[in-house]
């Protein structure tokens, strides 16, 4: 089944052009979807991680025995709980065997210690408590009671025309579902959970960017193009976790409001993606259509919307952010999804660095210096989205201890003429 899934991945490229399922787990270069990321050291003359990197490691693929594909969410475990190990890399997927973006319902387990994958949850694809059925995001987080909340943003024709509101959605570690939050205020969880946990309670916050969002083939008469809807919200959540029962929501706020969101026929949306929280309790965005970063002041206690908050940076290196980290010397990292380029921002002197994920295996063409190597010492990069074949993207970046096995660059990677699709695990035990 899986090969035959290649070659239809492969078929499907190479006729229109157009999507490509993103669905392997590298350690080695070219950009991700995911930066699971990082200890920093900040020192004199860097020689740079990223320059020094010329292949790609196969870890394992994470399309699953029912046929899900295009991986979304990157988590590390921060505890073992149930069938999960502490420091285990959980990933889920967007899409199903039909490749239809909205309808994966899987989630996998990468254990870096042991190299072995499994399905730690596959949940029905039509769920009642959910509107419009399960089509899980990049929208995931494992807290340090153990359970797993991750958001539903679904479809049934792989586009925007059909999509629900979704929900999220609140597995125990076993992979069982335990409860589901809808509402008014949920609507298409879409971008990075950033989440301060203190085990009995927790805040999350997640952007939300399907409010009134119509399908692809609606255009704009002035533009030709999806018209733009500026409805998306990043929205705070604060939870109770009682000793051995799900968590409950206590209150929610919209903490931001006003944000760009548009369907798009290749990517299924697009809208504010990455979600970084700062040390003064500013939490940094990626405002991927108005191509800029912002930040929210006093996210977890502010009692009202900020609106699209401060701009940070905007334009410049930024080629539509979408996954973001603060590192620990306070710099922002934003991943660009239309050129395949991390670009390093200093928040406070609104300065751009840029470095460029070398390509994999192409000893004749060096991979392009940066101007200013980052200081990246531990990365874990996942590519995540369904892209055009000239793009890149990168949708989720996760804090990762330096200790863990599961160092160094991940990505899926196509090459401009061809799909690259390894549907079965193949590892180098060089590493």
């Amino acid at each position: 089944m899986t090969g035959q899934m290649g070659r239809s991945i492969g078929q499907r490229a190479r006729r229109s052009r157009h999507l490509v399922a993103k669905s392997m787990f590298f350690v080695g270069g070219t950009l991700a979807a995911s930066l699971l990321a990082l200890s920093m050291a900040r020192a004199a003359d860097p020689p740079g991680l990223l320059s020094n990197i010329h292949r790609h490691i196969t870890r394992t693929t994470t399309i699953t025995s029912n046929g899900d594909l295009n991986p979304y969410a990157v988590i590390v475990a921060p505890v073992s709980a149930g069938k999960i190990q502490q420091g285990d890399v959980l990933v889920d997927n967007f899409n199903n065997l039909s490749n239809l973006q909205g309808t994966g319902t899987t989630i996998i387990d990468y254990n870096p210690a042991t190299r072995k994958t499994s399905l730690v949850v596959n949940l029905p694809q039509k769920l009642t408590q959910c509107p419009g059925g399960v089509g899980l995001t990049t929208a995931m987080t494992m807290l340090k009671s153990g359970w797993i909340i991750v958001g539903s943003t679904p479809s049934t024709d792989g586009t925007t025309r059909t999509k629900g509101d979704g929900c999220l959605l609140v597995l125990d570690p076993n992979g069982r579902l335990a409860a589901v939050w809808a509402g008014p205020n949920i609507n298409d969880p879409w971008g990075n959970m950033a989440t301060i946990d203190n085990g009995s309670t927790a805040t999350l916050f997640i952007s939300m960017a399907g409010f009134d969002v119509p399908g692809p083939e609606v255009r704009d008469p002035k533009t030709g193009y999806q018209p733009i809807i500026n409805k998306a919200t990043v929205l705070r959540l604060e939870l109770a976790i009682p000793p051995g029962q799900p968590p409950r929501i206590t209150s929610q706020t919209v903490i931001a409001n006003g944000f760009g969101q548009k369907a798009d026929r290749d990517v299924f949306l697009v809208g504010p993606t990455g979600l970084a929280l700062g040390p003064d309790n500013t939490l940094y965005a990626s405002d991927a259509l108005a191509n800029r970063i912002v930040a929210i002041a006093d996210a977890p206690t502010r009692t009202t919307s900020a609106g699209i908050g401060r701009v940070v940076s905007q334009g410049g290196l930024l080629r539509r952010p979408l996954a973001l980290i603060l590192t620990s010397d306070g710099h922002l990292l934003a991943c660009n999804a239309q050129n395949g380029q991390v670009v390093e921002i200093e928040r406070h002197r609104n300065e751009h660095t840029l470095t460029e994920m070398p390509d994999r295996g192409d000893k004749d063409r060096p991979p392009r210096q940066p101007r200013e190597a980052l200081d990246l010492r531990y990365v874990l990069v996942f590519e995540t989205e369904c892209v055009k074949l000239e793009s890149g993207a990168a949708f989720s970046i996760m804090g990762l201890d330096h200790r863990s096995a599961a160092t160094g660059i991940a990505a899926d990677r196509v090459d401009r003429d061809r799909v690259v699709a390894r549907n079965e695990p193949r590892f180098d035990e060089r590493t």
